[in-house]
């Protein structure tokens, strides 16, 4: 053996036998018992961060663990097309060329993200094998992948059977920046201070940090107990508004907080979600004053037949308003409430929650969009009835109270997204039947036109439009045709995709049955579903809903929750900080063996770890331990069988500390506990085997066949976690009648006599 461990020498080559050898293939054997777990898909455009290379770690320890007992092992391995993600990272190569999504139809941008995504596929596949993933890459799965593709689809109409699907208009979390809503589990909540405003509303004072909606306030709530206005209540009063008198009724609203403000606030459907379910309980207009572009949007006032009649200032204002931003159209109001003396006063230091975009920090608004919803009660009930008879159980201290938590609060979910990069939603729309939709297409010469199909009918042809389509916007009344072909040659296509946790939801048994019929019929339900506690709630829960209501039974028994890495200071790593490790880097540095015990050792599920160069050094450290103590072994000339008193006394004691180790590391694997299983036998072989063993055998205590043995009884041990080191020594001290250490039999208690 060579005097030091060189890990790159060692690590491609050791990965290529392991692949040569089909070792990642589950047995065939028909008594082995199945074992399961299903890979969260990375993105399939990004490389790997550390978070990535967590749980790759921690999957692939349990998953060679049970390879070892002999289970019938299946890691099956995958990648996200990411929606939003990457559609938006793609907009940003395009603003780069001095293009937008704008300049290409819906299916010629897909397939430029296609190709794109293409080209860097790879990449991540790539850095997952340098992680050591002994995941089965001959069932990799995409998301896009057309047999996944249509099993969404059929699902999609499943539930649409069910009557769990619904199309309705709602407010929804739009990013006017990235072009798409979102559910309320996306949106990312962030403290902020903004101005209070204190506006004169006719006989009342209103508090105010949006006084850019106002041009579409409906009414006025008070709290029915409230004595400053009970009398008020049913009444309507004139208001002088910036462009002009307005009328309004004050409403009754038992969530009005008399304490806060003036204890009277505007109620505007169209622009808080509050106010929106407020309007339909009084069945007031819901009328935005705010475009899906982020603008002011004024049409309704400046295109009002009396425009013309109003006063020369209400004109100018409108016109001034109209397409400005919001941010700087919220300035000016300011400044024009001042002018008319609507002001009374302004709190500097408001602060308040406010909801933002998770991928591009937009500020979102509540907008009022047709969207499709799937009905979440009665999938929920269903997923709280197995948690408490613990077919399912949450590894993470509080978890499981978390999920709960959200499962009984949880809103209807809508899974539209206007975006292009995923699954379209196969609902139709007869252009007969609704003359009103809008939609949106490129031309033949490249000319971006807009209107209601009834109007655009008139001069190009269905087919031009559909050829060149953008968007298709239906009013909520508009009827549809939920199927997976078209209808009819007067039909158009719902533009609108898939939230991409809709079908990311689906993942434990679409990727399986996407493979055949024996593979779900055998591998599912799953075993582990192991991902961070921070998706918890976007994945793991939208996985048992589904999977529970399309398969009828829980996708996977246990949910191993593992946490945040952090830098060695026990800061969360970032690249302002410049504390962020490169996993690759670190492997071509120190060695995946390194970087994999340094991450999970003493970890505990659900909670954050430390990881920094230090650690990850001294890891490296202990696989030079690992790789000496093996020299040793090496170095040694076969001794006779034991046969003197001391050393079958030394032997035994050896043997039964070497069945403790096996007993207890056998006990904390079981138990998902693999943080703890590490601790103990980096603790167990640096200081008994190392420390204690080999010089007892240097004494003549115990015997070299009884070393030898106990040494290969903690490569096996060892594997799951720093599986290349150990099948390099393994395959240098192996029997004759020995293969790989990878598909070896995790060790047995042996007979201590």
């Amino acid at each position: 053996m060579e005097k030091t461990y060189n890990a790159q020498a060692f690590e491609t080559r050791i990965y290529k036998l392991w692949e040569n050898a089909n070792a990642f293939t589950p047995s065939s054997e028909k008594d082995a018992k199945p074992f399961t777990i299903i890979m969260p898909p990375p993105n399939a455009n990004d490389p790997l961060h550390i978070g990535h290379a967590m749980f790759l770690t921690v999957e692939d320890i349990f998953i060679r663990y049970h390879r070892m007992k002999g289970d019938a092992t299946l890691w099956l391995p995958g990648a996200d097309h990411a929606g939003i993600e990457t559609q938006f990272v793609f907009e940003k190569k395009l603003k780069k060329e001095g293009k937008s999504r704008f300049d290409f139809d819906r299916h010629t941008l897909f397939q430029m993200i296609w190709t794109y995504v293409q080209e860097n596929k790879d990449i991540a596949v790539n850095q997952m094998k340098a992680i050591g993933a002994s995941a089965d890459w001959s069932r990799f799965c995409f998301t896009l992948d057309p047999k996944i593709v249509t099993l969404v689809l059929q699902n999609f109409m499943r539930l649409h059977e069910k009557g769990l699907i619904y199309r309705d208009l709602r407010l929804i979390n739009y990013c006017t920046k990235c072009g798409t809503g979102y559910s309320e589990l996306e949106a990312k909540h962030e403290e902020r201070i903004d101005p209070f405003i204190y506006i004169r509303y006719g006989p009342f004072t209103i508090g105010t940090v949006r006084p850019e909606t106002k041009f579409r306030d409906t009414a006025l709530a008070v709290h029915a107990h409230d004595p400053r206005y009970k009398d008020h209540i049913g009444k309507t009063y004139e208001i002088q508004g910036l462009l002009g008198p307005i009328r309004m009724t004050v409403i009754s609203d038992p969530d009005v907080d008399p304490a806060f403000g003036t204890g009277i606030m505007k109620v505007t459907p169209a622009h808080d979600p509050h106010d929106f379910e407020l309007g339909k309980r009084y069945k007031l207009p819901i009328t935005p004053i705010i475009d899906f572009s982020g603008r002011m949007d004024f049409s309704w006032y400046i295109n009002d037949p009396s425009f013309s009649t109003k006063l020369k200032k209400y004109q100018e204002r409108a016109k001034q308003y109209h397409g400005m931003p919001v941010a700087k159209a919220r300035a000016l109001i300011i400044e024009h409430l001042k002018e008319d003396g609507l002001l009374e006063k302004i709190d500097t230091s408001y602060k308040h929650t406010v909801a933002t975009c998770y991928r591009c920090g937009n500020v979102l608004e509540p907008l009022p969009l047709p969207q499709f919803f799937l009905k979440v009660s009665p999938l929920t009930k269903k997923v709280i009835h197995h948690i408490k008879e613990k077919k399912v159980r949450i590894h993470g201290p509080g978890y499981d109270k978390i999920l709960l938590h959200w499962l009984k609060n949880l809103k209807d979910w809508n899974i539209s997204r206007q975006i292009v990069w995923g699954i379209r939603i196969p609902a139709w729309y007869s252009v007969r039947d609704n003359p009103t939709m809008r939609v949106t297409f490129l031309t033949k010469e490249d000319a971006l036109i807009s209107g209601e199909i009834k109007d655009l009918l008139q001069t190009y042809s269905l087919n031009e439009i559909r050829t060149g389509l953008q968007t298709l916007s239906a009013p909520v009344s508009a009827s549809y045709v939920v199927s997976d072909t078209s209808p009819g040659e007067d039909y158009l296509q719902e533009t609108d995709t898939f939230d991409t946790w809709f079908s990311s939801g689906q993942w434990p048994f679409i990727t399986l049955q996407s493979l055949g019929i024996n593979d779900y019929e055998r591998f599912y339900p799953t075993q582990i579903m192991e991902t961070a506690y921070d998706i918890l709630i976007f994945w793991v829960m939208r996985m048992l809903m589904l999977g529970i209501e399309l398969t009828g039974t829980v996708p996977f028994s246990d949910v191993y929750l593992h946490g945040l890495v952090r830098d060695e200071k026990g800061q969360k790593m970032s690249k302002s900080k410049g504390n962020v490790i490169n996993p690759m880097d670190v492997i071509e540095k120190y060695g995946a063996d390194a970087l994999r015990m340094a991450l999970v050792m003493s970890t505990t599920a659900g909670k954050d770890s430390n990881t920094g160069e230090d650690k990850i050094r001294g890891m490296r450290n202990f696989t030079n331990k690992i790789w000496n103590a093996a020299r040793y072994i090496a170095m040694q000339s076969q001794q006779p069988t034991a046969n003197n008193q001391l050393q079958k006394k030394g032997d035994k004691i050896f043997q039964k500390h070497v069945n403790a180790i096996i007993k207890t590391m056998t006990k904390q694997l079981d138990a998902l506990r693999p943080g703890l299983a590490a601790e103990t036998v980096y603790q167990e072989f640096w200081y008994y085997f190392c420390d204690v063993a080999i010089e007892e055998h240097k004494k003549g205590t115990i015997s070299f066949p009884a070393l030898l043995n106990g040494f290969k009884t903690f490569l096996k041990l060892l594997h799951p976690f720093v599986p290349f080191v150990t099948e390099g020594i393994w395959q240098e001290l192996k029997d004759k009648n020995e293969s790989l250490l990878i598909t070896a039999s995790w060790p047995k208690i042996a007979n201590n006599t």
